[in-house]
C-alpha cells in the first residue's frame, strides 16, 4: 500500500500563505502561516477530516461513501448531546402556560419514573414536546420522528398522538371537538396513551410539584440514543449502524 503526500502552498499576499497536506488527494490538515517582525508566527493548524470526491451522487464511489459512513457513525455517538441541548431550548419558555415548557417536559418524565415506568418510556415523557420550538403546528409529530428509530412501535404512537389524546381536556375552547382521540377507541395503543396523558402529562404543570433536574436523566437519554433500534438505513446486509 503506498501513500502519495503532496504539499501545496499559497500565497496570500507578501506576509501570509496557507499549506496544504494531501495524503491520497485528501486534505489532511491545513496551516495558515504568517510573518510578524521577521518572526513566523502559526495562526490556525486544522485538521481537515477526508471528505468525498463527488460535486453529483452519480459519481459517488465505494470510497466516498465509507468515507461518509465513518462520518455519519462518529457524528451519531453525540446524538445525544445534541437532543440535550435542543431541550434546553424550551426552558424560560412558558408559552402561556404556569411553568415553561421545559420544567413541564421533566415533571412529565419525574411523574413516569416515580411511577415505575422503564427507561425508554422515560425519556419518551421527557421528549414528548420537544418538537414545540420548530413545530408548534405538529409538535408531537416532530418528537414522534426523532424517537422512532430508537424506541419501540408502542412508544412510539404514544408520542406521536399524544396531542390528540390531550386535547380531551381544550379542544373544545379551540373550537375543537374535544373527543377527536374516540376515532382510536379500538386502537392497541388506546389505553397506553390515555394512561400517558391523565397520568403524567396532563399534571405535569405544577410551579410546587417535584422536578428532577435535567442531569438525572441525561444517562438514559445517552443509552436510549446509543443506536437505532430500525432506520431505513439498518439491515442485515448494510454496514450503516451495524453492531
Amino acid at each position: 500500500y503506498s501513500l502519495n503526500i503532496t504539499v501545496v502552498v499559497t500565497l496570500n499576499g507578501p506576509t501570509m500563505m496557507d499549506v496544504d497536506f494531501y495524503v491520497n488527494d485528501i486534505v489532511v490538515a491545513r496551516t495558515a502561516t504568517g510573518r510578524a517582525g521577521g518572526k513566523e508566527t502559526i495562526t490556525m493548524n486544522e485538521a481537515v477530516s477526508p471528505r468525498a470526491k463527488f460535486h453529483h451522487m452519480k459519481d459517488g464511489t465505494l470510497e466516498d461513501w465509507t468515507i461518509i459512513g465513518a462520518e455519519v457513525q462518529e457524528f451519531s455517538k453525540t446524538l445525544y448531546q445534541r437532543i440535550i441541548d435542543h431541550l434546553l431550548l424550551l426552558e424560560g419558555d412558558c408559552g402561556g402556560f404556569p411553568v415553561d415548557r421545559l420544567t413541564h417536559c421533566l415533571q412529565t418524565a419525574t411523574l413516569a419514573h416515580k411511577d415505575g415506568k422503564d427507561e425508554e418510556y422515560v425519556v419518551c415523557a421527557l421528549l414528548h414536546d420537544i418538537g414545540d420550538t420548530l413545530g408548534p403546528a405538529n409538535h408531537a409529530d416532530i418528537a414522534a420522528v426523532l424517537l422512532q428509530p430508537y424506541v419501540s412501535e408502542e412508544n412510539h404512537w404514544m408520542v406521536k398522538h399524544h396531542a390528540v389524546f390531550q386535547g380531551y381536556y381544550f379542544f373544545e375552547y379551540l373550537g375543537l371537538d374535544k373527543n377527536m382521540r374516540e376515532q382510536y377507541r379500538d386502537h392497541p395503543m388506546y389505553e397506553q396513551t390515555l394512561e400517558f396523558i391523565e397520568k403524567y402529562d396532563a399534571p405535569a404543570f405544577d410551579p410546587d410539584a417535584e422536578t428532577y433536574p435535567l442531569s438525572f436523566f441525561e444517562p438514559m437519554i445517552q443509552r436510549v440514543f446509543e443506536k437505532p433500534k430500525q432506520s431505513l438505513y439498518k439491515s442485515e446486509t448494510s454496514t450503516a449502524f451495524a453492531d
